[in-house]
């Protein structure tokens, strides 16, 4: 049973990662491309690893996926946040169908406070 329910998560698993390949390919811009990145890492990825420990059970092998998901938990969307904010920051336009900037309206706010401060 645990067997087959680890298989079924490793197929998720790798269906979420196809799914986050091919939005690299057919998203519009980098933002849009590193949030499919982001999403086929953390649920793809996480899920892959999790079906791996329900086949292999409480071994060495599966503790250390149990011990890569919350790694990966923790630091793919922070490594994301930091790549999209540090693009922003280098002039690298949206799309120009993107209706919502909130990192121009933080930086305006940066720019006001720095003036009122000096």
């Amino acid at each position: 049973m645990m067997h087959t329910l680890g298989l079924g998560f490793i197929a998720v698993g790798l269906a979420f990662d196809l799914f986050g390949c091919l939005g690299l390919i057919r998203l519009p811009d980098v933002y849009n491309r590193l949030q499919a990145a982001t999403k086929c890492v953390t649920m793809g990825t996480c899920s892959i690893l999790f079906g791996a420990f329900l086949v292999t059970g409480f071994v060495s092998a599966g503790i250390k996926a149990l011990l890569c998901i919350v790694f990966l938990s923790l630091t793919t969307p922070v490594a994301a946040h930091a790549i999209a904010r540090g693009a922003h920051r280098s002039g690298i336009a949206l799309w120009s169908g993107s209706v919502v900037d909130h990192y121009a309206d933080d930086r305006q706010e940066e720019v006001e406070s720095s003036k009122t401060s000096s």
